[in-house]
């Protein structure tokens, strides 16, 4: 086995049965992986992965690795590896993983490059930190790269600038926009899982807090809908029209952040921008304020504009950093401004991740067959592979649905029926 650097791979036992857990809500991606261990379609390939290092990945690995694939995994949050998975893939199915909980910076892109050292076929990323690494610093590996996946938002964003400016060197398909990614995983997962980490880190009650959502997209529509459900009375922040319209429709105040800040017990970012939460938002704050990010990067709020204001800092909880002002005001960051699901909690759910996942494991196969028909640019996942998961999804949950009759798909393709 090539090189690794995880925390410790005595923690393997634990990380193992962790992911066995996790596999039993997957059945989607076993499907996949069951046929993959019989067709290899995946044989001869070298997968370079920087993904969020939890159970649901490790899956996902284990399934590439069935498939014929030659696989390494590096992380993409310093703060979202969980080291026990990480040592369990080491030592249990020698899959190189570079990745520690709490890494530095300089580390996170040390363990990039090493990442890229495997000189990948395919890059499967989850932010495009893998992707804009190897084109900035390591173009010399380009030549032999054919395609990649992206798993997220921000990432998909990042990737579409890249092919605008024509610097976007082999193709990639976005599965963060699989009708059963977004909907399902940014909305069921994020919203679940980032209260999850908000909870875990601070023991608040939300019934009764004034909880601001940044952003209306998929991720923050799930976020914003599970905080009413706990009895939170939710405020959103947007700057687009179409989504802040659909907001008000759905039933929640919608105000700029400037205003927003006067009322907010606890504040999330979920908008892939930065600044988000900025120093004259921080100066309306309440004594007390809680914020947290669940979108890719921590530059959605302006952490060094708050370490310039305050006059203190300490931490008062694990994931949790209190910043004082000098007015005496106290504002809260959790998880250092990191994902804040993955920093203080363990990402989403298995379920939801299975569908992600499969997505991730079929793209990459597509990838594989058809590489050398694409062109340099941002490719959807190709609907037979979306909906196809929907039904494998909707047949382990045990739902069956109604079927068109002759007569009924007949009168779909026609045009001469009328009242």
């Amino acid at each position: 086995m090539a090189e690794y650097d995880v925390k410790d791979v005595n923690l393997a036992e634990g990380g193992n049965l962790r992911m066995e857990w996790a596999e039993r809500e997957m059945p989607v991606l076993r499907l996949i992986q069951k046929r993959f261990e019989k067709e290899k379609p995946l044989k001869g390939i070298r997968v370079s992965a920087c993904l969020h290092v939890t159970t649901e990945t490790a899956n996902l690995m284990k399934t590439l690795q069935a498939g014929g694939a030659d696989v390494l995994l590096t992380a993409s949050n310093p703060l979202s590896t969980q080291d026990d998975v990480a040592a369990a893939l080491v030592s249990r199915y020698e899959i190189p993983v570079f990745a520690i909980k709490g890494e530095s910076n300089q580390i996170y892109y040390k363990h990039i490059h090493a990442a890229l050292d495997h000189k990948p076929h395919f890059t499967m990323d989850d932010g495009a930190d893998l992707v804009s690494t190897l084109h900035k610093d390591r173009r010399d590996l380009l030549e032999n790269v054919r395609g990649g996946t992206e798993e997220t938002t921000t990432g998909v964003i990042r990737l579409r600038a890249m092919a605008t400016d024509g610097a976007l060197e082999y193709p990639v398909i976005a599965v963060n926009d699989a009708m059963t990614k977004h909907f399902f995983d940014n909305r069921y997962g994020t919203g679940q899982s980032t209260l999850d980490g908000i909870i875990r880190a601070t023991n608040v009650l939300l019934s009764g807090k004034t909880f601001v959502v940044a952003g209306y997209g998929w991720c923050a529509r799930g976020l914003a809908m599970r905080a009413r459900g706990m009895g939170a009375n939710v405020i959103v922040t947007e700057v687009d029209p179409m989504p802040a319209l659909e907001a008000v429709m759905d039933g929640y105040r919608v105000m700029p952040m400037q205003e927003a800040v006067k009322y907010g017990d606890i504040f999330c970012t979920l908008t892939g921008d930065l600044n988000v939460i900025d120093k004259h938002h921080f100066e309306g704050m309440k004594d007390g304020a809680i914020i947290a990010n669940s979108g890719h990067f921590n530059v959605e709020i302006n952490i060094p504009a708050l370490e310039e204001m305050a006059v203190s800092k300490r931490l008062v909880r694990p994931f949790v950093e209190e910043y004082t002002l000098k007015d005496g005001r106290r504002i809260h960051i959790l998880g250092e401004g990191r994902l804040i699901n993955l920093a203080a909690a363990e990402g989403h759910p298995a379920s939801v991740m299975d569908m992600s996942f499969a997505n991730q494991a079929l793209s990459l196969e597509y990838m594989n067959q058809h590489a050398e028909e694409l062109e340099n640019k941002v490719y959807g996942v190709p609907e037979d592979i979306d909906r196809g998961i929907a039904k494998l999804k909707l047949q382990a949950m045990g739902v069956e649905l109604d079927v068109l009759t002759p007569e009924q798909e007949k009168y779909l393709k026609s045009w001469e029926h009328g009242t």
